[in-house]
């Protein structure tokens, strides 16, 4: 419980913050040490940890507003901001592998991004991710045991202790979904009764092998939103050496000859230039990354000859590779309505469609209400249910980010082609199989009145639900891959191919979408990318 006197101290320190970045914005400067373009999941982790250092001057640009909405804020109302302000509200291309249907694809816009619209999930991604990413770098910072350690030091856990796993002295407020519902414990209980082992938390062990079931880890402090913007840059708002500029667009990175030397960018209708000393860095998001890179010159000849932008370096990986998790929403009544409770999103489990796979393919998000596609309402959603998110934990499936126009205010072409690899169809049946076999288990049985959809469906009926069902999970990554192939934009330091002085940190980097929700991975990607630029400048 918040006192009294934690209340006054958190308006006083509100007030200053509000005063000092006040005088900061009205008096922005040329230019600043780092200008960290993105205030999402890791630009707020990047610009803290740089910050940290008072003769280090940061610049935080956001394209979105303040995150001080109820909306925002109280962890039951995060559906309400899809579609919103704080929404980009991207939409796909039409994908004739999903029966033509063109997906919405929301991201956060606004201090936080999409750890201030998300369904608060902390989850750490599998060991055999952090591997692949280590073996794709070549650099095992990059591995498990590597970045097991960096959790530790970002946590500070809530749970039953396990020093082994948790860390109790980060700045990250973690703790088990408190006092969950009925509903989730059963989802546990069904995945017990299934032979899936239980864990107590989802961050530990359950994600060094075939995976399991258990009650969420949340990012949810005092019954409220603990965003990563939160957790990492509102405490430093009263700093004089940190500056965050809100409803400001990033247009392009500039050059000198083959340096990054500053941002353009929009303000109030107004283009304006600010000069980085050291380095920018791109905390964009998998969309508006390698939009960014390419207008400012870097990506594929072929492409930026086609809208007449000048080529600083030709990197045919820019928005290629683009992946996400597919899911698809089986829905249950229950026999008596339940009120959803903290996100609504309160238990987990992975879980491989093969038992010869070497990890969890399979990813199962419950929610404490009905979830249907546009096309899966026509089938009749009941008033009071709930959702198992039935999801591909590893897709084959690739799309990628193309532009439409040489404007950079214009919007890109997603081409999500989710389900266009022939394999994702056939895990996508075993995914659903799995999500009936659940949800229909004994300990769903004294909750549920019955299963509204998909039924008992077979062969191409089942297909078929597939193909309208599927939604995207909001996991857009890996469009600006790191890697030492051909279509890799960065290296192991994150560093752009071919340039001087510009970095990617976000989830646009992962050669391939991390196991599970991306907000805890995007905090990793932070911390290592700000660890080496300290290191990179004796900082």
């Amino acid at each position: 419980m918040i006192t009294q006197a934690a209340h006054a101290e958190d308006r006083d320190f509100s007030r200053r913050a509000h005063e000092n970045q006040a005088r900061l914005t009205a008096g922005l400067k040329p230019s600043y040490d780092f200008i960290v373009c993105g205030a999402g999941a890791s630009g707020s982790v990047v610009a803290r940890r740089l910050a940290e250092n008072p003769d280090v001057h940061v610049l935080l640009i956001e394209a979105g507003g303040s995150d001080d909405a109820e909306t925002v804020l109280d962890p039951a109302q995060w559906p309400a901001n899809l579609g919103s302000e704080r929404d980009w509200g991207f939409q796909a291309q039409p994908n004739p592998h999903l029966n033509g249907r063109a997906l919405p694809m929301s991201m956060g816009k606004g201090l936080g991004g999409g750890s201030s619209i998300n369904v608060m999930v902390w989850a750490r991604g599998h060991r055999s991710d952090w591997d692949h990413f280590a073996a794709e770098a070549d650099d095992p910072a990059w591995g498990y045991d590597a970045v097991l350690d960096i959790y530790r030091r970002i946590e500070n856990w809530q749970g039953a202790p396990d020093p082994d796993y948790r860390g109790t002295s980060g700045p990250v407020w973690v703790q088990p979904a408190p006092d969950p519902s009925p509903i989730a414990g059963a989802m546990v209980d069904a995945a017990r009764e299934l032979g899936i082992p239980a864990y107590d938390h989802p961050n530990g062990r359950m994600m060094e092998g075939a995976g399991g079931a258990a009650i969420s880890d949340a990012l949810i402090r005092d019954g409220r939103r603990h965003s990563l913007y939160r957790a990492y840059v509102r405490p430093m708002l009263d700093r004089p050496n940190l500056t965050v500029l809100t409803d400001t667009l990033v247009r392009r990175v500039l050059f000198t000859g083959r340096r990054a030397t500053g941002v353009e960018i929009v303000r109030g209708g107004e283009v304006l230039i600010v000069g980085a000393e050291k380095e920018i860095v791109l905390s964009l998001g998998a969309i508006h990354t390698p939009k960014v890179l390419m207008h400012s010159g870097i990506g594929d000849r072929a492409e930026l000859d086609r809208f007449a932008i000048p080529v600083v370096q030709h990197l045919p990986g820019v928005g290629q590779n683009l992946q996400d998790h597919v899911s698809f929403g089986c829905i249950w009544d229950y026999a008596e309505p339940l009120a959803p409770r903290n996100s609504g999103s309160e238990a987990t489990l992975y879980w491989k469609s093969r038992p010869d796979l070497d990890a969890p393919d399979l990813l199962f998000c419950q929610l404490e209400f009905p979830v249907a596609s546009e096309r899966t309402a026509a089938r009749g959603v009941p008033e009071h249910g709930w959702t198992m998110f039935a999801g591909l934990a590893q897709p084959a499936s690739r799309g990628r980010v193309r532009l439409q126009d040489s404007d950079p205010l214009a919007p890109v072409a997603i081409d999500a082609n989710m389900l266009s690899d022939p394999a994702d169809m056939d895990t996508a049946v075993a995914c659903v199989e799995l999500c009936r076999e659940l949800g229909n288990a004994h300990a769903f049985r004294p909750l549920v009145r019955g299963e509204a959809m998909p039924g008992n469906l077979k062969g191409e009926a089942l297909r078929q639900f597939i193909r309208e069902a599927a939604v995207t999970y909001w996991h857009q990554s890996c469009t600006a891959k790191m890697g030492r192939d051909p279509m890799s934009v960065v290296d192991a330091s994150l560093r752009v191919y071919g340039v001087d002085g510009l970095r990617v940190a976000d989830g646009s980097i992962m050669p391939r979408v991390a196991t599970g929700n991306t907000q805890a991975p995007c905090a990793v990607i932070g911390e290592r990318a700000a660890a080496m630029l300290r290191t990179a400048h004796g900082l």
